[in-house]
């Protein structure tokens, strides 16, 4: 069952980086931007997060965001 995630990394994303991330909202939060959106599984999750470490951005924090 999909869940809604919040991941909060340190910045702000330039365009080309906010491009990968097609299916998610973000949102500027100084000094952190939001990414936010749902995530199908657990495989997905992990998606996610290597595509942010694959972006080299620095995740300052994850939270599943209750419906």
């Amino acid at each position: 069952m999909p869940t809604h995630y919040e991941f909060r990394v340190a910045g702000h994303l330039s365009d080309r980086i906010r491009g990968a991330f097609p299916d998610m909202v973000l949102a500027d939060a100084p000094p952190e931007t939001i990414i936010f959106g749902e995530v199908i599984d657990e495989a997905h999750l992990h998606g996610v997060l290597a595509l942010i470490q694959d972006l080299g951005l620095h995740v300052v924090a994850l939270h599943e965001v209750p419906p």
